[in-house]
């Protein structure tokens, strides 16, 4: 059976740092294109980074840029976001997704492209 647990998200200050986790189990984490979103309420799913198969590159939203770090590891089967420099507007639940699409493809920031969800942690940064 195919699943992703996340964990990590908590409440934290502005400029500080938390590192989300998403263990994946029934399949292997490196063959797909993997991606993180976020949501706040009343908003839509917005993509905040992806890791393709066809050259592993990594794809980050603009509002993260320079302050996300997205990572797998093959070996534990986990994938990471290390977010650092935090700021109030990073508040929402994070998803981690994957795409049951084989052979080398680049990563998509649409979340309609992938198929498996994790169950969502809350982040939230406030004084």
């Amino acid at each position: 059976q195919l699943q992703l647990v996340e964990s990590g998200g908590g409440l934290v200050q502005p400029g500080g740092s938390l590192r989300l986790s998403c263990a994946a189990s029934g399949f292997t984490l490196g063959s797909y294109p993997i991606a993180w979103f976020r949501q706040v309420p009343g908003q839509g799913r917005e993509g905040v980074s992806c890791i393709g198969t066809s050259d592993g590159s990594t794809t980050y939203g603009d509002s993260v840029k320079g302050r996300f770090t997205m990572s797998r590891d093959n070996a534990e089967n986990t994938m990471y976001l290390q977010m650092n420099s935090l700021k109030a507007e990073d508040t929402a639940v994070y998803y981690c997704a994957v795409a049951e699409r084989l052979g080398p493809v680049p990563c998509d920031m649409r979340h309609r492209w992938y198929d498996y969800w994790g169950q969502g942690t809350q982040v939230t940064v406030s004084s």
